[in-house]
């Protein structure tokens, strides 16, 4: 699929500012896309927007159909005092799930409502479940699946039934939540869409083993006796880590999957697609091979390369849906057999400005004067360094870039963009305006040239990560004048 040629911004909402803690799909949401449209752009990326587990991530979520509660505007409640730049998970939490609870209660002492009741019914095939296994989750202690009793962990029928008498107004409860959540997430559509924004979702290309959607189909995945991963996913040692990136993730059975003609991962890209406009399919690679480590290695350096399903899931994928309009991460170790699967269903790549200058082979790949024109091109993403962070940092603790490799790169981007780096961020965001990239996409940290106390997330890291948040102020007309002014120039 060929894209219009246009710009955007990412910006994930729970990075959205105001008092509750967290950015939600409410009047904060509204005005940042308001922003967009006087800014000329006419694209929102946004990460995976599932309810976070381990570590917050969007990529670690409870359930892959799901929408995450912490996201839904509560309006008129008095928040207690958060921090604005950033989330306090673990307070927000608290705070905003006593609310939600409480509503849930008042929802369900009133009369029914036919609304919720359609939605109810139109999404048991996973709502019940989830719901099932959220208010399981909260009965044991928040403990993974794999660990609860025999008879929950391995879904005796007889047991389930039991608990869903008992634990009736949690799971009720759960299902309201998701109720609120696409709902809001509908109207914010539909907001953006009168203002001639599309939004691009993400679809992650694992699930998280302590997920309703793992608990329900252990099936599918390589998991031992006890439900505990058997191999988990990631990436070999490459920019970010000299010893790999361990997910964790467990892998699929794509041979269970393939026998039942993909219907999982149909279910899954019909769910994304009723969402959003566009979506980035989360490390395109590993479903030509990928990297899977034993489970009980600490770190990703001694897995090996495993064929995935290759372009036969896309085929049911397009027999189902017809044109994908999809955008294929094809970052990392990419081989001509990950090109030719792109290329036969014409899905546009990505390319990142920060991965240009340095001494990886790839490097020229990502220059602009070598794009083609069906690609997405970032300054950064979500794993890198904000663009001046990147710009003036040592390497240590964060890339495997050594100081000479710095010094190399920096005197590159200098003689290729012609500038000094005063205002680096404007540099790479005007070098990909100009580019003939069809997409081009900056992170709002890049846009408002933050350091790299603003970035979002650094791979092969625990803890810290997804919290930065925006605060109103910071986005100013003359801001929105500057970029539109770009996309006018280059005809985005």
């Amino acid at each position: 699929m060929h894209f219009p040629r246009s710009s955007g911004i990412l910006l994930h909402p729970t990075s959205l500012p105001g008092a509750q803690g967290i950015g939600d799909l409410g009047a904060s949401a509204r005005r940042f896309a308001d922003f967009l449209a006087d800014a000329g752009q006419t694209l929102w990326q946004v990460l995976p927007l599932g309810p976070t587990g381990y570590g917050d991530s969007p990529y670690q979520c409870f359930s892959a159909l799901a929408g995450n509660p912490l996201l839904i505007a509560i309006d008129g409640a008095d928040a207690p005092r958060f921090p604005l730049d950033s989330v306090d998970y673990a307070r927000v939490i608290r705070w905003k799930m006593g609310l939600l609870e409480e509503a849930a209660r008042r929802f369900f002492a009133g009369p029914a409502d036919a609304s919720f009741t359609a939605f109810r019914g139109a999404n048991a095939g996973w709502l019940e479940d989830f719901a099932l296994f959220m208010a399981l989750k909260q009965r044991n202690d928040w403990a993974v699946w794999s660990r609860w009793a025999p008879p929950l962990r391995n879904r005796d029928p007889r047991e389930l039934g039991q608990w869903r008498e008992r634990l009736a107004p949690a799971i009720d409860a759960h299902c309201y939540y998701q109720f609120l959540f696409f709902e809001q997430w509908r109207r914010l559509r539909e907001y953006c869409r009168a203002r001639n924004i599309r939004i691009m979702g993400d679809l992650p290309i694992y699930v998280s083993h302590d997920s309703a959607d793992v608990w329900v189909r252990p099936d599918a995945f390589q998991l031992d006796e006890n439900g505990e991963p058997a191999v988990v996913a990631g990436v070999p040692p490459d920019y970010f880590s000299a010893t790999g990136q361990r997910w964790g993730n467990p892998i699929y059975r794509w041979d269970v999957l393939e026998a039942e003609g993909y219907k999982w991962w149909l279910d899954r890209f019909r769910a994304v697609l009723g969402q959003f406009d566009m979506v980035r399919l989360d490390h395109f690679r590993g479903f030509e091979a990928y990297w899977e480590s034993p489970a009980a290695e600490s770190t990703a350096e001694h897995g090996r390369w495993v064929k995935g399903p290759g372009p036969a899931l896309f085929e049911a994928a397009r027999r189902e849906f017809g044109e994908l309009p999809l955008v294929a991460e094809n970052l990392g170790v990419i081989t001509p057999e990950v090109e030719a699967m792109r290329g036969k269903f014409d899905l546009p790549g990505m390319s990142i400005l920060q991965f240009a200058f340095g001494d990886d082979p790839q490097a020229h790949t990502f220059r602009p004067h070598n794009y083609p024109r069906n690609i997405v091109a970032y300054t950064g993403t979500h794993d890198c360094d904000t663009t001046a962070g990147w710009w003036t940092s040592t390497g240590h603790g964060e890339s495997t870039r050594t100081p000479e490799s710095i010094a190399r790169e920096r005197e590159f981007t200098r003689r290729y963009l012609h500038t000094r780096g005063d205002e680096i961020h404007w540099d790479f965001i005007r070098a990909l305006q100009a580019s003939v990239a069809d997409t081009v996409l900056m992170p709002l940290q890049d846009v408002l040239g933050l350091g790299s106390d603003a970035r979002m997330n650094q791979p092969a890291t625990l803890g810290g990560n997804w919290r930065w948040r925006y605060r109103e102020e910071m986005l100013t007309p003359p801001m929105a004048a500057r970029l539109k002014e770009l996309a006018r120039t280059y005809d985005r």
